[in-house]
């Protein structure tokens, strides 16, 4: 598939935007063939993304934020083909928060990010696959969250989203925390067990969500396990003195009381249901089933990039 064409499937939202635009027109120029899909409506990017394994594209560019990414992966991942016989991905980040693109260190600028994927060859990434009882299986590229986290990023208005980006997340975390509600579950996988309540619930195979906040700092792509925190809410009459804490220090004040495993596999239950979060989109569930599934799709990510350190595939293990 190296030699077909690109598919880029963008964001309704940004169907306007010159530089996407200049920065296309520039490798059509040299050369390269791009076929441009606009989303208007739900389920759009997963259609385009089947249309474009059928064309023969060497790559899905995924142009728009954490969302967009989530469907075009989803769908080549829902195929059962093997990474290999897959076109790969590529991200084009033009969302609010762009968090998988920030902690990868791909280009904001359009014709940077495009231009990468000319140079730096698509390397085998692992994905989460989220199987919950009822319903059909997803795929996660950057991380899962439940919990308080997960409010924080459904009840950010859009229109706080444009005007101030990934600061919104926080604004609206800060006019939450009188009415923080902690969540309760019982989570099982290989040698760990956890019962109790949590305030934030994160499965990373990526390592940043809501607008930046680092909940799985040591994450990485290629290494066949995901990172999970937990967060448990401070001891009973000491929350004042924690969110103290959290205005002075940061949320490195609250993260260091959290529960970090790496495992291959995790087995959730909650009976009032959790709220989950997977990329920026929502799922309910009360029982599922998390695995890390290496080297599920190829992508384009820079050289350097801090998700794939020093190109070593197989440095750490579950714990």
């Amino acid at each position: 598939m190296s030699n077909g064409p690109w598919h880029l499937i963008l964001n309704g939202k940004n169907a306007n935007d010159e530089t996407v635009r200049d920065a296309v027109g520039a490798l059509r120029e040299r050369g390269r063939r791009i076929a441009v899909r606009v989303t208007w409506e739900q389920g759009d990017a997963h259609r385009y993304t089947l249309e474009a394994i059928a064309a023969g594209a060497s790559a899905v560019v995924a142009a728009g934020g954490d969302g967009t990414l989530h469907h075009v992966c989803n769908a080549l991942a829902g195929t059962g083909l093997d990474a290999g016989a897959l076109p790969a991905v590529a991200v084009l980040p033009l969302g609010t928060a762009n968090d998988f693109a920030r902690a990868a260190g791909i280009p904001e600028e359009p014709e940077e990010a495009l231009d990468l994927v000319d140079r730096v060859p698509a390397r085998p990434v692992d994905l989460v696959r989220v199987i919950p009882q009822r319903g059909r299986e997803r795929w996660c590229v950057n991380v899962v969250t439940a919990g308080f986290a997960t409010r924080i990023t459904t009840d950010t208005p859009p229109e706080l989203k444009k005007l101030l980006g990934g600061a919104a997340y926080f604004l609206t975390g800060m006019t939450r925390m009188g009415s923080v509600r902690a969540a309760h579950g019982r989570l099982r996988g290989p040698d760990f067990e956890w019962a109790g309540d949590f305030l934030v619930l994160a499965v990373g195979n990526g390592r940043q969500a809501g607008g930046g906040q680092a909940l799985t700092p040591e994450a990485r792509l290629d290494d066949g396990v995901f990172d999970l925190m937990l967060l448990p809410p401070p001891p009973e009459g000491e929350f004042a003195a924690a969110l103290g804490a959290l205005l002075r220090h940061g949320r490195a004040a609250l993260l260091d009381a959290a529960v970090r495993r790496r495992l291959t596999w995790l087995e959730i239950e909650a009976e009032e249901g959790l709220s989950l979060n997977l990329d920026g989109e929502p799922l309910q569930a009360s029982r599922l089933r998390i695995e890390a599934a290496r080297g599920r799709l190829r992508m384009h990510l820079p050289a350097a990039t801090p998700l794939l350190p020093d190109g070593e595939g197989s440095g750490r293990g579950a714990g």
